[in-house]
Parts: structure tokens; C-alpha cells; sequence
């Protein structure tokens, strides 16, 4: 094991003969998880292969590694894909998938999760349910032409003047016209 490594990495082979080029392999992934987040504890991958009636063997990789406060698991179900046809492939999407995983719990962990921006507010500022439009008067002093379809869980009939929403901005023949409208 390489000494830049500070967690115990277990390969386990099911089905299949141990090797150790795959285990080199499997091994270098694992190395590389550790610059994304450094206090991984174990990490476990089991290589396992199955034969497929249609197309031959077909290898599953599960990779559970082990964090603080949690467990990670890899364990994409692709039988389907040809390309786990081959067993270097299939490594390599398993531990893309738990790089994806690392890279969120270390982001999580360092107070770096991302946070969605709020949707534009606005009030109704002209109703006409008859001719099935309106209008929306933006917190920027902007208009915004909706119709009923553009209304989401609120009878578009019952809508009033001076109703505080949330839109969805987009462009329509009759420019700028809110896609959704959320009644607050």
C-alpha cells in the first residue's frame, strides 16, 4: 500500500479470479479519493461478475467507503450497459460515481453546500380572467404578462390586485411574460 494512503482499502473479488493488476487498479482509485476528502476511514470494493445470457460477463463493482458520520456507497446497478462488459470500465464508473459522492459529503462537511437562489418576487398588478391574462409588476418596476396555464397550484379565476407571487422570467412573442406564477 502506498504510504500517502491513510485509510485500510479491502478488495474483494466474487466470481472472478483475484488479480493484481485489477487490484493495482482499484488501488490507485482509491488513492485518489483521498485529495478530495482526507479523513476516509476504510474503503471496501467488491468486484464481482456475472454471465448474462445475451451478453457474456458483465461486472458489477460496489464501492463503500467508510466517513465520518456516514457511509458512502457506489453501487450502480448496470447490467444493461455494454461497457461493464469490460472490468476496467466498470472500476472506473464506480469510482467516478464515488468521487461525485466524496466531493459533495467534503463540500457538505465544510459548510460549502450550494444554495438556490430565492425566485423574483412580484405583485398582480392587472387581472383580466375573462380574456385569461395579466400582468405582474416586478419588485424592479418591470411588467410581466402571465395567463392561467402560467398559474400553479391557485385558481387563476380567484387572483387579485396586489397579490404578492413568485414567477419564472421568460420570453414570449409578446415580450417579457412570467412561465409560472406561485401565489405567496
Amino acid at each position: 500500500m502506498n504510504n500517502s494512503v491513510h485509510f485500510p482499502i479491502q478488495i474483494i473479488f466474487n466470481n472472478l479470479r483475484r488479480s493484481r493488476s485489477l487490484e493495482s487498479n482499484v488501488r490507485n482509485h482509491a488513492e485518489k479519493l483521498g485529495k478530495y476528502f482526507d479523513r476516509i476511514m476504510s474503503c471496501k470494493v467488491c468486484i464481482e461478475t456475472h454471465r448474462h445470457h445475451y451478453k457474456g460477463k458483465i461486472y458489477h463493482v460496489r464501492i463503500d467507503i467508510i466517513v465520518p458520520n456516514a457511509e458512502l456507497v457506489a453501487n450502480r446497478d448496470l447490467a444493461d450497459n455494454h461497457a461493464h462488459e469490460d472490468v476496467y470500465v466498470a472500476i472506473r464508473d464506480a469510482f467516478l460515481a464515488m468521487t461525485r459522492q466524496i466531493k459533495k459529503y467534503a463540500d457538505k462537511q465544510r459548510g460549502e453546500v450550494k444554495y438556490h437562489e430565492l425566485p423574483p418576487e412580484g405583485r398582480i398588478r392587472e387581472i383580466a380572467p375573462l380574456a385569461d391574462y395579466g400582468f405582474i409588476e416586478t419588485l424592479d418596476g418591470r411588467r410581466l404578462r402571465f395567463t392561467s396555464k402560467s398559474v400553479i397550484d391557485y385558481d387563476f379565476s380567484k387572483l387579485e390586485v396586489g397579490e404578492r407571487v413568485t414567477f419564472v422570467e421568460a420570453k414570449s412573442n409578446d415580450g417579457p411574460a412570467a412561465s409560472t406564477v406561485y401565489v405567496k
